[in-house]
């Protein structure tokens, strides 16, 4: 599992304007964004005490949370993601699901995956047995991603943050959501071993700081 760096900043919507001209004129749009964009799905897991918000909203160093995520409403891409943080640094693990694989993950049935040959299908299902991990909201958003070479950088703006307050009804792109708190948009910049100075400079906006903003968190300020 390799860490990477990763900056967050809370933005405006006129930031997001601001960015996307300039990042657009250095970066290279994602390759699997349609028009520069695509629409993201996740549905964040999380165990009886909450632990994975717990330690976020408390600040923990080390920590990790589960999602299962599709894109633009497409069923058939299906991805189980395991995010670990480390301070400053993350990580991602991933495994392919299939729909039934993933119903069984949404109905707390974690014998249905049993036979996986993945590792991180089976530490799941280890963790909704031992630690009772279910899933705990829908995050919807809209994702502009840009990515550049040297140093292996992505720089995401994410706005339209959407929470399913409760809701756990994945497959139901219709299901009623609202606007997770007052955050207009996040900036995302993460890289390797190291960040190139015009991506640095490119990213630079007044009165903008970095935080740990999570969206998971902000998906669960109704509960």
């Amino acid at each position: 599992m390799k860490y990477r760096h990763e900056w967050k900043h809370e933005i405006t919507a006129f930031d997001v304007l601001c960015l996307r001209r300039r990042l657009s004129a250095v970066m290279q749009p994602d390759p699997h964004a349609s028009n520069g964009r695509y629409l993201v799905r996740s549905l964040y897991f999380d165990d009886l005490r909450d632990q994975a918000l717990q330690d976020k909203l408390n600040g923990v160093s080390r920590r990790e949370k589960f999602r299962l995520r599709c894109y633009n409403g497409d069923d058939s891409y299906l991805v189980l993601e395991k995010k670990s943080k480390l301070g400053g640094l993350c990580a991602k693990e991933q495994a392919r699901l299939t729909r039934p694989q993933a119903e069984a993950l949404l109905q707390g049935n974690p014998a249905a995956l049993q036979d996986s040959p993945d590792p991180l299908v089976q530490e799941l299902c280890a963790k909704m047995r031992t630690r009772g991990l279910r899933p705990k909201t829908i995050v919807d958003y809209t994702r502009e991603p840009f990515v550049f070479s040297p140093g292996h950088v992505r720089v995401t703006l994410d706005y339209n943050i959407r929470t399913g307050l409760q809701s756990t009804d994945f497959f139901n792109f219709r299901c009623p959501t609202v606007p997770a708190g007052d955050t207009a948009a996040i900036l995302e910049v993460k890289w390797d071993e190291y960040l190139p100075t015009v991506i640095r400079d490119l990213v630079q906006l007044p009165a903008t700081r970095s935080s740990a903003f999570s969206k998971y968190a902000a998906c669960r300020v109704y509960g």
